[in-house]
C-alpha cells in the first residue's frame, strides 16, 4: 500500500482522475471537430469511415498495453528507463510488430470490404494509408506510454490510475489527425 502512495482509497483516484478526465474531454472533443471537417472526404471515400475507428482504436490499445506493461515494471522496481535495457526495447519492438501487422490487416479488410461497396480507393492505397498513418501513430503511443507512465511515477500518482486514460484519449486524438491528413495526400 505505501508504495503506491495509498492510491486503492476511492477519494485519491477521484482526486487524481477528475480533472485529468475534464482535460481529456476538451481534448477528444478536438477528434470530433476535425472528422466533421472531414465530412467531404469521407462521402467520397466511405471506406475510410470504416477504417477510423479500428485505427484510432489499436493505436489507443497498442499504447495501453506497452502502458501496462511499464507499470508493472515501475511497481515491480525493475524499470530504470536505461537504454541499455533489452526487455524495454523488446517491448518496444513487439508494439512495432503488433503495429505493422494490425495496420496490414486492416487495409487488407478494407480491401475486402471494398470491393463490396464499391470503394473508390484503390487496394494500395488503402495500404499506404494505413501503413503511414499507422506505423506513426504507434510511435506517438510508444512515446505517450514512457512519458505519461514516468511522469505518473515522478509526480507520485499511481500509473495505474493515469496512463491508459491519457494515452488512449491523445492516441485518438493523434491517430484521426494522421489518419485524415495521410488519407488526403494519397486520395486527393
Amino acid at each position: 500500500m505505501s508504495a503506491s502512495g495509498g492510491s486503492w482509497h476511492w477519494q485519491t483516484i477521484v482526486r487524481n482522475m477528475f480533472p485529468m478526465l475534464l482535460v481529456l474531454v476538451v481534448i477528444v472533443l478536438f477528434a470530433g471537430i476535425r472528422l466533421e471537417e472531414a465530412e467531404a472526404l469521407l462521402d467520397a471515400y466511405p471506406i475510410l469511415s470504416v477504417m477510423i475507428p479500428t485505427m484510432v482504436a489499436m493505436g489507443g490499445n497498442l499504447g495501453a498495453i506497452l502502458s501496462a506493461r511499464l507499470t508493472t515494471r515501475f511497481h515491480l522496481g525493475t524499470t530504470t528507463l536505461d537504454p541499455r535495457d533489452r526487455v524495454l526495447w523488446a517491448n518496444v519492438l513487439a508494439i512495432l510488430a503488433l503495429a505493422a501487422t494490425l495496420f496490414t490487416a486492416l487495409a487488407a479488410g478494407a480491401a475486402v470490404l471494398g470491393l463490396f461497396i464499391d470503394s473508390q480507393a484503390a487496394i494500395p492505397q488503402l495500404f499506404l494509408i494505413s501503413l503511414l498513418s499507422g506505423l506513426p501513430l504507434a510511435l506517438i503511443a510508444i512515446g505517450f506510454s514512457f512519458a505519461t507512465t514516468y511522469a505518473s511515477y515522478r509526480l507520485g500518482i499511481d500509473p495505474d490510475d493515469t496512463t491508459i486514460p491519457i494515452v488512449t484519449n491523445v492516441v485518438d486524438v493523434f491517430g484521426m489527425v494522421i489518419f485524415l491528413g495521410i488519407s488526403r495526400l494519397v486520395l486527393t
